[in-house]
C-alpha cells in the first residue's frame, strides 16, 4: 500500500514581500512518505538455553529472571504495540523499514513479526548470527510490499590488541524502497561497560568500520542514498560519530563525503533515547548520506522524531518519565525496553 500526505508550501520569502508588496503564494504538493526506524529492544531473548552462542543463562525459567513463556510472549507483546505505533502521525502502516538491536536469534524475530497487532503487515526478515559474547545480534525487518531485499551481508568488527572481545556485527542491506535504491548499515556498537573513556576505542574502531562500509558503497555509486542506523553507545557529539564516522549535524558544515546526523538537533536540545544517572543520552541515531538531502527527484530526508510516548515511560518514582524497562535488576517490570525508538521519514514529491 502507498502512502501519501500533503505540505503547505509558502513560496514567496518575506523579503521578497516587503520589496514588491506582493501577497505570499500558497500551493499544496502531493507527496509519497515512508517511514523508516531503529529500536533497541532490550535483550528479546527466548526462553531455550543456548550456551554454544552466548551468555543467555538468566533468560531461561530456571535462570535470575525467571524467564518463562508468559514473561516471553507479554515481551514480544510489548515490542510490537510499540512498533504498531511508531511513525503512524504520517505513515499509517508505520516503519517500512525498522533496525533492531539486542536480538538472541532470528527465532525471536520470527516470533515478533507474528504478533496480531503487527502480523498484518507481513515483515521480513534480515539477520546474520553475531559473534557477540552475550549472543545478541542485530537485525532489520521491512515490508515486502514496499521494500525489495537486493542484498545483504554482515561484517566482523575485530580487535587486533584484544582478539578474544567479540561484539555485535554491522547489518548491510541493500534494496528498492518503493523502486529506488537504498542501503541501511545496522549498528550496535560496544558498550560504554568499564567506562566511557576506557571503552571508548573500540566504539571509535566500530565508527572506522561503519566509514569503510560507508566509503565502499560509494565507490561503487557517489551519489548513493545511505541510512546508517543503530544504538552506538555515544551521543551525536562524540569523537566515534563525528570524527571516525564523519557524521555532522549541521547542514553549512558538511563537506564532500560527510554523512549528516539527523539526530544531532535532538540530541542538543536535550531530547535522548535513554536516560542514565539523571541524564539523558541519545544513542539510537539515524544518519544519512547527503544525498538524502539534496535529491530533488527521488526520496529526500523530511524530520527524525523520538517515540518516547508516556505510555512506554515510567510514570512515578524517581525514574518518572524515563523508558519503562522490562526489568531493573531481576525484578520484572512488565515493561518495553530501556530505549526509545527513533525514526524518520523519507517523501518524495508526486510529479503530474
Amino acid at each position: 500500500m502507498k502512502h501519501y500526505f500533503s505540505l503547505i508550501f509558502i513560496f514567496t520569502l518575506i523579503l521578497g514581500m516587503a520589496s514588491t508588496g506582493t501577497k505570499a503564494q500558497e500551493t499544496e504538493r502531493q507527496y509519497k512518505i515512508n517511514c523508516i526506524a531503529f529500536y533497541n529492544l532490550e535483550n528479546l531473548f527466548d526462553t531455550i538455553p543456548n550456551n554454544s552462542r552466548g551468555r543467555d543463562e538468566e533468560y531461561t525459567p530456571e535462570g535470575k529472571k525467571v524467564w518463562g513463556s508468559k514473561i516471553y510472549t507479554e515481551k514480544l507483546e510489548n515490542m510490537a504495540d510499540v512498533i504498531s505505533k511508531i511513525g503512524t502521525e504520517h505513515s499509517p502502516k508505520g516503519p517500512a523499514i525498522l533496525g533492531v538491536c539486542e536480538v538472541e536469534n532470528r527465532s525471536v524475530l520470527e516470533d515478533l513479526v507474528k504478533m496480531p497487532k503487527i502480523a498484518d503487515r507481513n515483515y521480513k526478515i534480515v539477520h546474520f548470527d553475531s559473534p557477540d559474547y552475550r549472543g545478541i545480534d542485530v537485525g532489520l525487518l521491512y515490508q515486502g510490499g514496499i521494500f525489495e531485499l537486493t542484498s545483504s551481508r554482515s561484517v566482523t568488527l575485530n580487535f587486533p590488541d584484544a582478539p578474544k572481545y567479540k561484539t555485535r556485527d554491522q547489518l548491510v542491506v541493500s534494496g528498492k524502497l518503493d523502486g529506488e535504491m537504498i542501503h541501511i548499515i545496522v549498528n550496535h556498537w560496544p558498550s560504554r561497560s568499564g567506562g566511557e573513556k576506557r571503552s571508548r576505542p573500540r566504539r571509535v574502531s566500530a565508527g572506522k568500520l561503519c566509514r569503510t562500509i560507508v566509503d565502499s558503497i560509494m565507490t561503487v555509486d557517489p551519489k548513493a542514498k545511505i541510512i546508517v542506523m543503530g544504538d552506538l553507545n555515544d551521543d551525536p557529539s562524540n569523537k566515534s560519530v563525528t570524527k571516525a564516522l564523519k557524521a555532522k549535524g549541521k547542514k553549512k558544515k558538511l563537506k564532500e563525503g560527510d554523512l549528516f546526523n539527523t539526530t544531532w538537533s535532538l540530541h542538543k536540545k536535550g531530547i535522548g533515547t535513554l536516560a542514565y544517572r539523571d541524564s539523558w543520552n541519545l544513542f539510537d541515531q539515524l544518519i544519512i548520506s547527503q544525498q538524502l538531502l539534496n535529491d530533488e527527484e527521488g526520496y529526500k530526508f523530511y524530520k527524525t522524531q523520538i517515540y518516547n510516548k508516556k505510555e512506554i515511560c515510567q510514570k512515578e518514582g524517581k525514574y518518572k518519565g524515563y523508558p519503562l524497562r522490562t526489568h531493573v535488576g531481576s525484578t520484572y517490570m512488565g515493561g518495553y525496553s530501556d530505549h526509545f525508538p527513533s525514526y524518520l521519514f523519507v517523501i518524495k514529491e508526486i510529479k503530474e
